[in-house]
């Protein structure tokens, strides 16, 4: 079956995965981050993508990003690419590809979805620095990172949004909403509701969400519990 192409929508914030090839890590002390960050403080304005996220995990990469344009994702992770990876085998002693194939990524909708999402990426680790979390809970602007309006709705003072903030990381995600996120992102399916998904596949063409497990059940001779054709399958 042929590979869907990634499904990217300028103006959308988007949930961004790129892992480590096999048992590799992609950061191996903390001077790899800073110069992540940097690539990606420098390439993502160029780029026209706004950095609402990032976690800096061992073996992965977690970002919530918004693109201006339908390319400017793939800019961004090419760019970024090709200024750490070569530098990071340089440092290392390494050779050879560090990424486990392409980047994946899934539209999120606008909303309280999205303040989800963005907890989530900044609790995946409580190391200082390791997620964005650092950044936004400091109060001072940053040119990496943008807070989104769901950020802003959580209080009318920095106080008062922090305080949220606060409350919504030590309460965390639940490990369904993990597993979910984590499958539609490395799938390329939407995230958010049905709505939003099926609004996204009338407009672009193609599937946005993951079909229902199981096959439609065919209809029989004879059978009055259902007209003639069978049920649509969702």
């Amino acid at each position: 079956m042929a590979r869907l192409p990634r499904l990217v929508l300028p103006g959308l914030a988007h949930c961004v995965i790129q892992r480590g090839h096999g048992a590799r890590p992609v950061f191996a002390e903390e001077g790899d981050r800073s110069r992540y960050l940097a690539a990606l403080r420098e390439t993502a304005p160029a780029c026209g993508v706004q950095v609402l996220a990032w976690a800096l995990l061992e073996g992965e990469v977690l970002l919530l990003a918004v693109p201006s344009n339908a390319n400017g994702l793939s800019q961004l992770m090419q760019a970024v690419g090709r200024r750490y990876v070569s530098a990071y085998n340089r440092r290392h002693g390494l050779a050879g590809t560090l990424w486990d194939g392409r980047f994946r990524c899934a539209p999120v909708e606008a909303g309280p979805g999205l303040l989800d999402l963005l907890v989530w990426v900044d609790g995946q680790d409580s190391h200082p620095g390791h997620t964005s979390a650092t950044l936004r809970l400091a109060g001072r602007p940053d040119s990496l990172l943008t807070n989104p309006p769901e950020f802003w709705a959580l209080g009318n003072t920095p106080f008062d949004r922090e305080a949220a903030y606060r409350r919504r990381l030590a309460e965390g995600a639940t490990p369904a909403q993990a597993q979910h996120w984590r499958q539609a992102a490395l799938g390329g399916w939407a995230i958010g509701t049905p709505a939003f998904g099926d609004g996204l596949a009338a407009n672009l063409q193609r599937p946005a969400r993951p079909r229902a497990p199981g096959r439609p059940r065919k209809a029989r001779a004879g059978d009055a519990s259902e007209p003639a054709g069978g049920t649509p399958h969702a």
